[in-house]
């Protein structure tokens, strides 16, 4: 038995496991990093204990920093969430050996997985189909190198102790190969300390189809339905359902027997997640098991009603699983989106900044607010359908770049699929972030997809697109509606009076984007607005601004938006769109002032690679310096020719986002 609860992580998944703890009547404990000193979680827990400096080596990952907020703090149990030392068996055991309850699977049970090559020789012990791949111990750049060629590609090269992405890279000619195996080794070793490789035969066109396994220390284990997460990019999750639009109750049963025999072949307790691809037969083939529990669970939730961090902590404590395989039963459909901070329009590159708006409650289903997991589940009973959101951000926060760029999961339950699909779009409207780019937008368009709504998505589907210029991947331009209600906004002083009190009009000049548009706008005494664009004059009317909350009149309909001035810039969120408007400044425009000659840092991170030194010559997109940031690598480019002059950096070394980092002379 314990009492108290260390969540050995951070953001949306620590605020996750503290609400059900607590609803158990636990008492919990916060770690947190420099970084997250003023993060919910923090706030959220009943103790909390600084471990370290932001990076996640420095603090997150450090077991005896961790290990002692437990001695100071008297926490009997952990709870390692997901990501940083959840599949670490030795941390396991060390909780273990320092006499704290480790809230998951033994030691030796994350060993037998979480080495992928061992995990997939026992699967084909067990006569479990596996994708063809090479598991030798030759690890040497030669034999990988010969093996690929046997295999044939396209292929992946995969860290064995690799995990959500990170460590792996899918290669499609041979030419490729050699920078697949350096990059997935390097990641790997920052990543996990362990370089090791192996590769696989990838099926193509494939759907990743995952199986939810639970198992107690009393014999039994089950699975809990699966989950369809093949809408994937750069082999990060991006949208996941269940049940899967694919699988027959045939095929359930099939692959949830496979799950549940790798489970128990391995001794395993607790939650965990057997992971198959599955072909364009609908064949399924082991991928792997991840030990832990997902960032997806809330879908398996949605669907069988159970709160699976309740079932972790009761296995944990010595319980028997509450229901055997003939009590599981699945109802209606959920889907959970993941909120990145990156631009998809941009090649999903990672951002960082302030949180200027952010209010999920507005989403929220009243009638399903469960306060044990979130927002949303049910715990037996009739089902409610509804929305949840499980975030770890708040507004007015920093978000670093030392961390992993998606910072909630908009999850809704729908009757059906389509139902669930128009929930989750709705959802999405209703939780915009501010501030920083996100992905918010993409989400409901891909959702609204014919390749999703027609169960037709790969997993290198969005790949592909980014490659052949697919019209979800451009940038949304602002409407004629989005300028007008921005120069509503800009036209108010302070934000709650026009800026001229009189019948005489004046222009003003707003860009979004690279586009530019001129407005003319002529206030009238009586609190309404004539706006004038492309010769078009309409009437509108401000009758409220409260909280960031623009009330309008445009034309004689009424809608409302969000609005936040954050400098030069206006932030708006209005019909599920988001837009960041600036007024044109008659002084030169910084961006149109960059100087090629200096290279600067398209992120904040850390530097990885510098492949120049001064003296080198350069052509024009050569790459340079490569930096690191929320698990994804960017490359800074030359954008003209010329000669390196000084490079400003050093592998291993935290730049800020437009820091210089090589000076080039350029060639006249």
């Amino acid at each position: 038995m314990f009492n108290k609860i260390l969540i050995a992580n951070r953001g949306e998944i620590a605020c996750r496991v503290i609400r059900t703890a607590r609803n158990l009547g636990y008492r919990t404990v916060a770690v947190y990093s420099d970084a997250d000193r003023d993060a919910p979680h923090v706030a959220l827990a009943d103790e909390a204990v600084h471990i370290g400096a932001s990076p996640a080596a420095e603090s997150y990952l450090r077991v005896d920093a961790i290990l002692d907020a437990c001695r100071k703090t008297g926490a009997d149990a952990l709870h390692p969430g997901y990501g940083f030392l959840s599949e670490n068996a030795a941390f396991a055991q060390a909780c273990v050996d320092a006499g704290v309850v480790f809230i998951g699977p033994p030691a030796s049970a994350i060993t037998a997985m979480g080495d992928k090559a061992l995990a997939k020789k026992r699967m084909l012990e067990a006569k479990v189909p596996c994708a063809p791949g090479y598991l030798g111990a030759d690890q040497s750049d030669a034999a990988l190198l010969a093996e690929a060629e046997k295999l044939g590609f396209p292929l992946l090269v995969k860290a064995v102790a690799g995990g959500g992405g990170r460590g792996m890279r899918l290669v499609r000619h041979f030419s490729e190969l050699q920078q697949g195996i350096d990059g997935a080794r390097r990641e790997a070793t920052s990543a996990f300390g362990d370089g090791t490789l192996m590769l696989e035969r990838l099926i193509d066109n494939g759907r990743h189809i995952e199986i939810q396994v639970f198992a107690d220390a009393h014999g039994n284990a089950v699975y809990l339905g699966e989950r369809d997460c093949t809408a994937q990019r750069r082999r990060q999750k991006v949208i996941e359902e269940a049940p899967s639009p694919v699988v027959t109750p045939a095929m359930r049963e099939a692959m949830g027997k496979d799950a549940v025999a790798a489970a128990l072949a391995v001794g395993y307790r607790g939650a965990g997640t057997v992971e198959f691809i599955v072909d364009d037969k609908l064949n399924h083939y082991f991928l792997e098991m991840n030990t832990r529990l997902q960032v997806e669970h809330p879908v398996t939730e949605m669907i069988t009603g159970y709160d699976l961090v309740e079932w972790q902590l009761r296995v944990a404590a010595g319980d028997a699983l509450p229901v055997q395989q003939a009590d599981i039963t699945l109802t209606g459909h959920a889907i959970e989106a993941r909120l990145y901070v990156e631009d998809p329009y941009t090649g999903f590159t990672p951002q960082t900044g302030t949180v200027l708006w952010w209010q999920p409650q507005r989403a929220l289903h009243p009638a399903v607010a469960a306060p044990g997991v979130g927002h949303g589940v049910q715990n037996g009973g009739a089902y409610a359908y509804g929305v949840r959101v499980d975030d770890g951000i708040r507004q007015g926060a920093v978000v670093s770049p030392f961390y992993d760029p998606m910072v909630a999961k908009i999850i809704v339950h729908g009757r059906d699929r389509d139902d669930a699909i128009r929930r989750l779009r709705a959802a999405l409207a209703n939780t915009p972030l501010l501030g920083l780019k996100n992905n918010g937008r993409f989400l409901s368009d891909l959702v609204d997809h014919p390749a999703f709504r027609k169960a037709e998505m790969t997993t290198t589907l969005i790949d592909q697109w980014l490659e052949q210029g697919e019209p979800l991947l451009i940038a949304p331009a602002a409407t004629d509606t989005v300028w007008r209600v921005a120069a509503m906004a800009l036209a108010m002083q302070n934000g709650s009076s026009w800026r001229a009190d009189s019948v005489a009009a004046f222009d003003v000049q707003l860009k979004s984007g690279d586009t530019v548009r001129s407005l003319r706008v002529r206030p009238d005494r009586q609190g309404g607005v004539a706006i004038t664009l492309d010769g078009t004059t309409v009437q509108a009317q401000v009758l409220a601004l409260q909280d960031g909350v623009l009330r309008y009149a445009l034309e004689g309909v009424t809608r409302s938006a969000i609005v936040v001035r954050a400098g030069a810039q206006l932030h708006l969120a209005m019909d599920g769109h988001t837009h960041v408007v600036t007024e044109v400044s008659p002084f030169p425009d910084a961006d149109a002032l960059k100087d090629a000659s200096k290279a600067r840092s398209p992120v904040a991170g850390k530097v990885t690679q510098i492949l120049v030194a001064p003296g080198a010559q350069v052509e024009v997109g050569q790459q340079l310096v490569c930096v690191e940031a929320m698990k994804m690598e960017m490359w800074l480019c030359a954008e003209a020719a010329g000669t390196v002059k000084a490079v400003h950096t050093q592998v291993g070394q935290q730049v800020a986002s437009a820091a210089v980092l090589v000076e080039l002379e350029l060639q006249t």
